[in-house]
């Protein structure tokens, strides 16, 4: 009996991956074997990089509080203690963009914790 294989599934595949690895250089980008890798390899790092994204954007605004609380003579973890007992409830991407854009409305916090 000839062996059965399914050729539609198997090239839809391959096909789903190269539209994957469109835009990369060289063999990575047609020759299946090379593509396969690297595809893989990619989503990889997509998965890793969507929960580093979230501790790199808290770190930035941690830092942007920081400075703005530094102007008006308050260290972030003065200004995050007084924050949560005074049951002010602002996270840290809204006090990171008004420190960093609207510097009166931080100042208007802040003199509210003091």
């Amino acid at each position: 009996m000839p062996r059965s294989v399914n050729h539609v599934a198997a090239k839809a595949r391959k096909k789903k991956v190269l539209k994957q690895a469109k835009g990369y250089f060289g063999r990575r980008k047609n020759v299946w074997t090379v593509a396969k890798n690297a595809v893989e390899k990619g989503l990889t790092y997509a998965y890793r990089d969507r929960k580093a994204k979230k501790r790199e954007f808290r770190a930035l605004w941690i830092q942007r509080i920081n400075a703005g609380a530094r102007e008006h003579g308050m260290s972030y973890s003065e200004l995050m203690g007084k924050i949560k007992a005074a049951n002010i409830d602002l996270n840290r991407k809204v006090l990171a963009d008004l420190a960093m854009n609207h510097p009166e409305a931080f100042k208007a916090v802040v003199d509210s914790l003091k």
